[in-house]
């Protein structure tokens, strides 16, 4: 998500270091990336992060008052916080809690606050008026998470799937993930096909996984819709 929308926003290593000052965590100026990556015979764009595990567990007021000091826009700050409150309502619902009482395990640590802070930064700088997400491509299996083993979809991604298109994929593992859903909910993501635009922008992006049958990318597309001159998406 992350290397997608830096891409679609035209940013290079030096507005990603100062979105990570903006973020509180100038340290990490470097060691996040953006990198050329192979894959199949075919060229596309990873983020190449280099962090030190974290086993640090935080709530949701906790997660509000980091991003609340750092130097994010009010618009990518609310952004954040949105996405980090549908990920504390949702395992709210799995745990039984409210979400004032939920503690975020993976979703907690420094990455996905880096991840989520970015992601959410760099969407608001882009500010597109609509923003078209396809059907989310979903297998079976099983995913090792904080909590031991459980089945795929995770039951987090299962409550946030309500009202999202979704189509199968014959493979087995996790192809969507709580904090990637909750970004595409908080950013206001319509889920469906290809809107009529004019491409302007475009670029493949690969994770760290390989998945077997998966189209083991996601292509990113920003552009002018054609009945709305003007606009972007």
């Amino acid at each position: 998500m992350v290397a997608g929308l830096a891409r679609m926003a035209g940013l290079g290593q030096g507005d990603l270091d100062g979105l990570l000052a903006d973020l509180g965590l100038p340290d990490l100026a470097g060691k996040i990336r953006l990198e050329k990556r192979v894959l199949g015979g075919i060229s596309g764009m990873t983020l190449k992060v280099e962090l030190e595990p974290e086993k640090q567990h935080r709530s949701l007021e906790d997660v509000k008052g980091f991003l609340a000091k750092t130097s994010l826009t009010a618009g990518a700050k609310a952004l954040a916080v949105s996405a980090f409150t549908i990920l504390a309502e949702a395992e709210g619902k799995v745990h039984d809690l409210p979400p004032a009482e939920v503690h975020f395990h993976e979703v907690g640590a420094l990455d996905s606050i880096l991840d989520i802070g970015l992601a959410a930064a760099i969407f608001d700088r882009l500010n597109p008026s609509f923003f078209v997400c396809g059907p989310l491509p979903l297998c079976d299996g099983t995913i090792k998470c904080a909590h031991g083993l459980l089945p795929s979809p995770a039951p987090a991604v299962s409550i946030l799937l309500e009202g999202v298109t979704v189509r199968g994929l014959d493979s087995d593992g996790e192809t969507v993930t709580p904090t990637g859903l909750a970004l595409l909910k908080s950013f206001g993501a319509v889920f469906g096909p290809w809107p009529t635009l004019t491409v302007e922008r475009q670029a493949l992006i690969f994770g760290t996984r390989v998945l077997p049958n998966v189209a083991n990318g996601a292509l990113f597309a920003y552009g002018t819709p054609l009945e709305a001159s003007g606009a972007t998406q």
